[in-house]
């Protein structure tokens, strides 16, 4: 009798165990999660991932395959319950960064995860480091969790065939300075790495359609030749400088020596408008003067004439023979 109400309890306490305590779970701030029921995430009905903005620049064939159903998302907190025959699937939407060089399924690609191998348009092998960060898309959990096998393998091959597409076609744009090293395309890759970074930001937004996960930045840091010809490109460079600053400093003294003959001529037309005006004022002066009739004239010559006597030591006239 004892033996069979020990078989009872031990029945009991490994049924409420694993059937009622286990059931028990929580998801954490970071977390998101998603019920399935019998093998089936639950989902919410009429809802597919086609609604999401970023679908829209899907083309027709990607609308179809990459229509995924809109699941029900369990937020932070808890307790929750499950039953025996449902499973919860938790996912971590924290924003991560990851080497762009590494390869989830071999670590001795890319030179160990170091650096990317890419090609210019001027067929020039570079090598690409730097950083992705991304994040879960908690608008397509299905994707992340049901659509493909390993998402983020997915994820780094769309964005290293983007990043070397756009590695092999990049121009500088035009209106640009033209220079000696104009046309070069490691020197037009190195200035714009900025703009790189952008385009990889909009051509990669379909991912969270695509595969669930969201690029949130693109950091592309250094672009690097080959060593022979980067001591090449080092010595254009550098002779390229020399003749900036030489140039720099011509337009310089250029500037200089126009801006003294500008002033010079600007001092030396004051000067001569000092001299002039004193002329004309006398002149309108003995014009006036004249109107006023012939002997006023007379005297006013007369009267100068003594004023210069009285400042002079020795006057010399001429006589009439």
């Amino acid at each position: 009798m004892a033996f069979l109400f020990g078989c009872a309890l031990g029945f009991v306490c490994w049924f409420l165990y694993n059937y009622l305590w286990s059931g028990i779970y929580t998801v954490d701030q970071n977390e998101r999660a998603v019920k399935t029921v019998f093998g089936r995430a639950q989902r919410i009905e009429g809802k597919t991932t086609l609604s999401n903005p970023d679908a829209i620049s899907l083309i027709n064939e990607e609308r179809e395959r990459y229509k995924y159903p809109q699941v029900e998302v369990i937020q932070p907190g808890g307790p929750y319950f499950k039953f025996p025959w449902e499973e919860v699937h938790k996912v971590n939407i924290a924003t991560q960064t990851l080497n762009m060089a590494h390869d989830p399924e071999d670590p001795m690609a890319n030179h160990g995860g170091q650096f990317l191998d890419a090609v210019t348009k001027d067929q020039l092998n570079t090598a690409l480091t730097g950083q992705i960060r991304y994040r879960v898309s908690e608008q397509n959990l299905y994707a992340y969790l049901f659509g493909v096998k390993n998402p983020i393998v997915h994820v780094m091959g769309y964005f290293i065939s983007v990043l070397r597409e756009r590695i092999a076609n990049f121009e500088a744009k035009k209106g640009e300075e033209e220079t000696a090293t104009a046309g070069i395309s490691i020197n037009d890759l190195r200035k714009n790495l900025h703009e790189i970074n952008e385009h990889m930001m909009r051509e990669c937004t379909q991912s969270a359609v695509r595969y669930g996960i969201t690029f949130e930045a693109s950091l592309i840091t250094c672009i690097d030749p080959p060593d022979e010809v980067e001591s090449a490109l080092a010595a254009i460079n550098t002779a390229h400088n020399e003749v900036s600053s030489e140039i720099s400093l011509a337009q310089a003294s250029a500037d200089q020596k126009i801006v003294q003959s500008k002033r010079a001529t600007e001092i030396e037309t004051l000067r001569a408008k000092s001299e002039v005006e004193p002329l004309k004022s006398t002149a309108q002066q003995l014009e006036e003067l004249k109107k006023r009739g012939p002997d006023v004239l007379h005297a006013y010559v007369r009267n100068v004439k003594l004023a210069l006597y009285s400042k002079v030591r020795q006057v010399i006239m001429e006589v009439e023979k």
